[in-house]
């Protein structure tokens, strides 16, 4: 299996699942790691989050702003007999698509960029808006009591694995496993298998 097949380059592909994953993982350093998942918004090429500002994130990431961010989305677990009629382990796998940012985060000050990072956070949790503008002076006393970090990217990398090492027969297999066990997320993976062995060349 060769690692180079799940790389993934397309911005549009990756920011697709950035723009759609619930949260995420941020992992910090301070003397020993730390991780936590949180609540995420993907807006102009940086990646925003927050929290209290007297909370262990904030502590740690005032001692060292470096960090890395990982975004997990459509994962589904692939037997080992739904590759294989052998009746080994070995194949057994999962599917997904995986996004790794490196960069420094910094704190947002600015009332204005506040309402910009919230507005879009609620329009992706919140779609059905029904929420006052975050113009509103309302949410000044909220603003107040909550820090909003800001994940300049230095570097991204991303890798989506659907089985496009799998030889025709057993991806074929595998396709025809997941209509038949018939989960929503089965038949959305056996599209996306589809789509990326005829559209993405590795």
């Amino acid at each position: 299996m060769n690692k180079k097949q799940f790389k993934i380059t397309d911005k549009k592909l990756i920011n697709e699942v950035l723009n759609r994953a619930e949260y995420g993982v941020l992992a910090l350093y301070d003397e020993k790691p730390y991780a936590v998942p949180v609540n995420f918004v993907h807006l102009g090429g940086a990646v925003y989050f927050h929290g209290s500002p007297r909370g262990k994130k904030m502590r740690m990431l005032r001692a060292n702003n470096s960090v890395s961010f990982n975004v997990v989305a459509d994962s589904v677990l692939i037997p080992s007999y739904f590759s294989s009629t052998e009746n080994l382990a070995c194949p057994a796998s999962a599917f997904y698509k995986s996004i790794i940012i490196d960069g420094e985060t910094e704190v947002v000050g600015s009332r204005e960029e506040l309402a910009k990072v919230f507005s879009a956070m609620m329009e992706k949790l919140q779609p059905e808006g029904r929420y006052k503008s975050f113009e509103s002076c309302e949410y000044d006393d909220s603003f107040s009591e909550v820090s909003v970090v800001k994940i300049r990217v230095h570097q991204i990398s991303a890798k989506f694995n659907f089985g496009q090492y799998l030889n025709q027969e057993r991806f074929q297999m595998v396709i025809e496993h997941l209509e038949k066990r018939g989960e929503q997320i089965d038949l959305l993976t056996a599209n996306t298998m589809r789509q990326y062995k005829k559209e993405v060349h590795w």
